[in-house]
């Protein structure tokens, strides 16, 4: 299953300055005082059971770096403590050979953020000049080649800030996940469907991800042996999902068969620690095991399990991408596009024959199953629609944000989604590089995807409404 989980190193710097103590300018006392603030105020605001911070109280009694030679000391610290990123808080004009060299140290996302300047004597003593050192640090960042993230230089308390801490740890759940990620395949590519191949071998050298097969011979093994040592429990599970999806189109026999899937891919996950699941569905699924998965992809990713049909490793990536980027608080789900709204030339049918997650269907329409496959529209809101996509050697992250919009009843599991400009984007997916297919997941967090992109130099962000 996909991390969650982010340890964030928290690097309050300030200037340093040999003699005596200073009394007016780059008094470390008041730098002192915005670290105390700002790393109460985090730790207060922001930890929870995935988000968890590490200072640098080690370091010395005022618990901020401001000596060059400390970096290393810090840098391998926060190796020990296995932190995922690190943020640089500017408590007064900084130290940018510091910081740069901090964030060079230790090769993870970087966030760099300093409070406004408040206190102005009336003699025109300031103490602190945090925006000024931001300029000098982030020329740093870039002489070294450092991609990082930036807050605006405002209050802790504004909503700017809130914004951009929370994207910020959603960027580094992303980077976390994407370059440890582990793919099981099961299955080959369906036959018709050219437009999903991928290649394998760039996106382990690239991203490090690693693709894991398991033929079909194996899978159907793995299904006959659940499905024959777990009837008991099928019977149990086929009545319970009864009681909130009509399922009188199918036996009873079909219905367990078709649970025995949520076992199979569960038992998977778990063997081999996926991230996210790629399958083959309705060819030899059905051929093989006389049922398919449409109805366990759906329960399953209701418990955090996230299994992908038709074969598409790309759309895997896609959907692992959004659900970090939502830190696992709502399923992703795979809607392509299927048809125009025939009254609205902005709407455009997400659609799949089943796979969307049952928390995600929309108040008093009913859940069923057509043709063996879940059926129901997705609530109404605000979603982001996503696709990321590899060609000739490059690799592309199409994102963007739409809403529902009301349209015509239809089977399978769909929404009805309304664009800024939809024969803009049909003239773009048709002219490539991305194909039909789309991950959605409930929120707007497309400036998410494109700030994610910032720390993969390989993959180069597309507005999918531009």
């Amino acid at each position: 299953m996909l991390d969650y989980k982010v340890k964030v190193g928290l690097v309050p710097v300030r200037r340093y300055l040999p003699g005596p103590k200073r009394t007016g300018i780059f008094n470390p006392d008041y730098a002192v005082a915005n670290k105390e603030k700002t790393i109460q105020y985090i730790k207060k605001n922001y930890s929870d059971e995935n988000t968890e911070f590490v200072d640098i109280d080690f370091l010395n009694e005022e618990g901020l770096l401001y000596l060059n030679n400390d970096c290393e000391k810090v840098a391998e610290y926060f190796h020990q403590q296995k932190v995922d990123a690190i943020f640089i808080i500017n408590c007064n004009f900084g130290n940018e050979e510091a910081a740069g060299e901090i964030a060079r140290l230790m090769k993870k996302p970087v966030l760099l953020w300093g409070p406004r300047d408040t206190i102005f004597e009336e003699d025109g003593t300031r103490y602190t000049d945090t925006q000024c050192g931001l300029f000098a640090i982030s020329n740093q960042f870039r002489r070294y080649g450092i991609p990082f993230s930036y807050i605006e230089n405002c209050h802790i308390e504004d909503k700017a800030f809130d914004k951009g801490f929370k994207q910020f740890l959603s960027v580094v759940c992303m980077v976390k996940n994407f370059y440890h990620l582990k793919i099981v395949q099961v299955g080959t590519r369906v036959k018709p469907f050219k437009s999903v191949m991928f290649n394998e071998t760039e996106l382990v050298e690239k991203f490090g991800i690693n693709v894991i097969p398991v033929n079909m011979a194996e899978a159907v093994d793995r299904l006959n042996r659940i499905y024959t040592e777990n009837l008991k429990q099928l019977k149990a599970d086929a009545q319970e999902v009864k009681k909130k999806i009509d399922t009188g189109s199918i036996t009873d026999e079909l219905l367990e068969k078709m649970m025995a899937f949520v076992y199979f891919y569960k038992e998977l996950d778990e063997e081999y620690k996926a991230s996210i699941i790629s399958t083959e569905c309705w060819t030899s699924m059905q051929l093989a095991f006389g049922a398919m998965p449409c109805l366990a992809m759906s329960l399953l990713a209701d418990m955090g399990y996230y299994v992908l049909c038709e074969s598409d490793i790309h759309g895997a990536i896609t959907s692992a991408l959004l659900s970090c980027a939502v830190r696992g608080k709502t399923p992703p789900f795979f809607g392509e596009f299927t048809c125009r709204n025939p009254k609205n030339d902005n709407s455009e049918l997400l659609w799949h024959c089943g796979p969307f997650a049952y928390s995600l269907k929309k108040e008093n329409v009913k859940a069923q199953l057509y043709n063996a496959r879940p059926s129901w529209q997705i609530k109404d809101g605000e979603y982001t629609i996503a696709r990321f996509q590899g060609d000739r050697g490059k690799y592309y992250l199409l994102g963007g944000n739409i809403k529902t919009t009301e349209g015509p009843y239809t089977f399978g599991t769909y929404m009805w989604a309304e664009f800024e400009n939809l024969p803009k984007v049909e003239r773009k997916l048709i002219e490539g590089p991305y194909i039909h297919h789309m991950s959605e997941v409930r929120g707007h967090v497309a400036d998410t995807l494109k700030e994610f992109c910032k720390f993969v130099p390989e993959l180069i962000y597309d507005d999918i409404n531009n």
